[in-house]
């Protein structure tokens, strides 16, 4: 595939995605594709990682802070489990992924950045899913 092919079709899906509210786009490139790497680049993708065989780019489309993963290697997730004074706990709807919309209560969850303390990254990702500033007692599980 060329790049006069391929391009209007990227630029007709982003425009789609971006209507959908989707956030993040993957493109693994295939190796037989490399001579799209530079057009795709120029439509404001970015290197994520690559691999023998292919090549993933990624796209962060809204205006907001790009929340994609740094890099392929590892994802550390914390899951806030938080009990108030009268023994309740308490739960999420998302805002957005694959429970959005599904009635579906969960305990928050997040990501936790290169470098980031998982204790301070419990505090700040529950302060950002909720709104509720909380304290870190301690680490319940980890796997």
């Amino acid at each position: 595939m060329d790049s006069h092919t391929f391009i209007p079709i990227l630029r007709a899906s982003i425009s789609q995605w971006k209507q959908q509210g989707k956030k993040g786009v993957w493109i693994k490139l295939p190796i037989e594709f490399s001579n799209l790497v530079n057009p795709v680049v120029q439509e404001g993708f970015r290197y994520h990682h690559a691999e023998p065989d292919y090549l993933m780019l990624v796209r962060w489309l809204p205006n907001t802070p790009d929340t994609l993963p740094a890099n392929a290697s590892h994802l550390v997730g914390i899951r806030a489990f938080v009990v108030n004074n009268n023994r309740e706990v308490l739960v999420v709807q998302e805002n957005s992924g694959r429970f959005k919309g599904t009635g579906v209560w969960k305990l928050p969850t997040g990501a936790v950045n290169e470098g980031e303390d998982i204790c301070e990254a419990a505090v700040r990702e529950f302060k950002e899913e909720t709104g509720i500033e909380a304290e870190f007692v301690k680490i319940l599980a980890f796997r």
